[in-house]
């Protein structure tokens, strides 16, 4: 009883990209919560932006979301990363005949690391100075990366793509993570350098990545 079990459950595709779905989508909703309204303190509390010496209050304004800026730029890194993971986890998923019970946990692990994204990317925003924080969220992308890159080996040693997936479609796949990851790594020895460059090179990556321009090297990740 228990091996017919075993057979036949995690077999759904369709309820594992539901749940993905799902956990992608409240991963991506929790990164805003860590943008917070900046506070300001006017010199004269009878003030109000339309007042006279409202300026104050403007200038403190400006600065206070200048101050602001590295968090907004850690925030859009980390909604760039969710959704290269889910449109990377899609193209398997989508492929798929079928499932089975290991591929269903390598995705849950997967989930479950995406679920800490809103963590990681706190604690860059927070400490994007300190080269700590960016190594654990170069470990995350790694763990993501690894994760995803074991459901697509799995898949394809258990036969489960299906017959009409577009040929080379897991050689394409593999070849993008490991560029990616191979990047990514790069980018974090940057941060020996200046963190803030670090950051700001993942950032690029991932937008290249998403505008996937036709031009060699670049369509190659």
């Amino acid at each position: 009883m228990a091996n017919a079990y075993h057979r036949i459950v995690g077999g759904s595709v369709h309820r594992l990209a539901a749940i993905s779905d799902g956990i992608f989508a409240v991963a991506m909703t929790l990164l805003v919560l860590d943008l917070h309204v900046p506070a300001i303190q006017l010199l004269n509390a009878q003030h109000t932006l339309w007042a006279p010496g409202a300026g104050d209050g403007e200038a403190q304004l400006w600065h206070a979301l200048a101050r602001l800026a590295p968090h907004l730029g850690v925030f859009v890194l980390g909604f760039l990363t969710l959704g290269m993971f889910w449109l990377g986890q899609q193209a398997q998923l989508d492929h798929l005949a079928r499932g089975d019970r290991h591929l269903t946990w390598i995705h849950l692990a997967f989930l479950c690391a995406v679920s800490l994204m809103p963590f990681s990317t706190a604690l860059l925003a927070a400490y994007e100075t300190y080269r700590v924080a960016l190594l654990v969220y170069w470990l995350h992308l790694l763990t993501l990366g690894l994760l995803l890159l074991a459901a697509l080996r799995y898949a394809e040693r258990a036969a489960l793509f299906r017959e009409d997936a577009p040929a080379g479609l897991v050689a394409a796949a593999r070849r993008r993570i490991v560029v990616a990851q191979t990047l990514y790594a790069a980018a974090v020895l940057l941060g020996l350098v200046n963190t803030y460059l670090s950051v700001a090179l993942i950032i690029l990556l991932q937008l290249n990545s998403a505008i996937a321009p036709n031009l060699k090297p670049l369509n190659q990740f």
